[in-house]
């Protein structure tokens, strides 16, 4: 749902009354959001923060709570990972283009250590355990994961494999996922530090002086106009577009009908209001998108297109088959695996029930379920032929998925049709500074906003590995908020 307000900018001379005053705007509460709150506040400023939802958490506290961070944290040393920020940047650069901000990735592995230290001392807890099973999250409470393909090819060959998928604590008795349990303690810092915040209020426009400086936001409560004045500055953390229509349209068709991992309240409304003063934007059709479907089973099997080919690793990040089938197969995908690795795959604890099903084809032979499925004839049978055949050694030469999940395909066989079965949200958004000043399409920061999160073209392009959302929103949520606090 998009917000069909204008948004226009409102000049400064016109506001007859300010509804409500402070040094610093944050408009939105989710991760970037509380971030930037709770750096605003520490350094000694007044700060607002404006949610259009009934209470703090956003996107953030519906996920899963993953958050990329590595170069050596205390989590991976306690675990026995060796990690560094220069390895750390090496994958990135791989995994996270084309485009990728290299400045931005530099800076955030140079200060991912650091930022784990700040978030333990907000009271986020980690659990030093371990995951090392294929999935989409940990089966139980575990604090770290492979969450990028880091141990899978190509990238297990550019950089050394550490896993940086940093998961808060859940509470299971509580019921309470990952990523309430990482925004509970930060919403609980920024109540600590007097951090006042309104709810059920929309945002609807910007609000500018003569010099064309950002010092306000026009909102909207229960349809009455609410304007709020920002002595030092604005903060936008509101989030993707992944909500409306229009802009996807525009600039991420391919995503039309599969929204993801976000809420209906992103909807862009961010961005347009930026870009209503002249901001610029960046990597607007890049998008994550998730496979739905068991990785337990992807790994153990072959993941085909409709020519019955092999196309990528079946052991990498989900995300990352999700992506390479619906840009490079037209959405169109196919999951094989044989009946012994199909009860394997069932067995373990890591395998979601949520995305398990039953096939939608079984046979007796290759050529009964290539005929079943329509492939083009001898295009399965040659695949799997070719793949038996490097399997009888353990390897996998055509794509270099990892010795330990590479068995030969024998009969009976099954084969789940995996097309249509992605779904994403959008990467891309306003470009923004290392101290996260939204940037001009002249290049200059414009005076008196900045922006972190979902909202923005972060340290991701055109690729994607869990937990950046959240480490990205987090991390330069912080210097948005200390930028802001420390303008006179």
């Amino acid at each position: 749902m998009s917000n069909s307000a204008s948004p226009r900018p409102m000049r400064a001379h016109t506001v007859t009354a300010w509804d409500l005053v402070a040094d610093v705007v944050v408009v939105g509460y989710g991760v970037a959001g509380v971030c930037a709150a709770i750096e605003a506040a520490q350094g000694g400023a007044d700060v607002l923060v404006l949610e259009r939802a009934g209470g703090w958490g956003g996107a953030a506290a519906q996920s899963g709570g993953f958050i990329y961070l590595g170069g050596g944290t205390a989590l991976q040393k306690a675990l026995g990972f060796d990690d560094d920020p220069q390895n750390m940047e090496r994958f990135m650069l791989a995994a996270l283009g084309p485009g990728a901000d290299q400045a931005k990735i530099h800076e955030y592995c140079q200060g991912s250590v650091a930022h784990f230290d700040w978030l333990v001392a907000q009271g986020v807890p980690f659990k030093e355990e371990f995951c090392g099973e294929p999935g989409w999250e940990p089966p139980h409470d575990e604090g770290l994961m492979y969450s990028g393909g880091e141990n899978a090819a190509p990238f297990n060959t550019i950089a050394t494999p550490a896993p940086r998928g940093h998961r808060p604590r859940i509470q299971r008795t509580a019921d309470k996922a990952g990523g309430y349990m990482l925004m509970k303690p930060l919403a609980d810092s920024t109540e600590k530090l007097g951090v006042r915040a309104e709810y059920d209020i929309r945002l609807q426009r910007l609000i500018v002086d003569d010099t064309d400086r950002v010092v306000g936001v026009v909102a909207k409560r229960y349809g009455r106009r609410v304007t709020i004045r920002a002595d030092r500055g604005v903060v936008l953390a509101t989030g993707s577009f992944a909500y409306n229509r229009t802009m996807v349209v525009n600039a991420a068709p391919r995503l039309l009908g599969r929204p993801a991992a976000a809420i209906e309240e992103h909807d862009g409304i961010g961005i347009r209001v930026a870009q209503s003063i002249g901001a610029d934007t960046a990597h607007m059709d890049a998008a994550e998108v998730a496979f739905l479907g068991d990785p337990q089973i992807f790994v153990r099997g072959i993941v085909v297109n409709e020519l019955g080919q092999r196309f990528i690793a079946e052991d990498t990040y989900p995300g990352r088959i999700g992506q390479a089938v619906l840009n490079q197969q037209d959405n169109r995908a196919f999951v094989i695996i044989d009946g012994e690795q199909l009860e394997a795959a069932e067995a373990t604890e890591t395998s979601s029930p949520l995305l398990r099903r039953s096939p939608d084809w079984v046979a007796e032979s290759i050529v009964e379920l290539e005929k079943d499925m329509g492939l083009p004839t001898q295009s399965l049978q040659s695949t799997i032929a070719t793949y038996n055949m490097h399997a009888m050694t353990g390897s996998d030469l055509l794509l270099g998925k990892k010795s330990e999940w590479v068995r030969p395909i024998s009969a009976p066989l099954a084969a789940f049709d995996m097309c249509g079965r992605t779904a994403g949200f959008t990467l891309g958004g306003l470009r923004t500074d290392l101290d996260s000043r939204v940037l001009h399409v002249d290049g200059n920061p414009i005076p008196g906003l900045y922006a972190a999160g979902r909202v923005t073209s972060g340290i991701c392009a055109g690729g994607y590995a869990s937990g950046c959302s959240l480490g990205d929103g987090s991390f330069f949520g912080r210097r948005a908020g200390h930028a802001a606090a420390i303008q006179p």
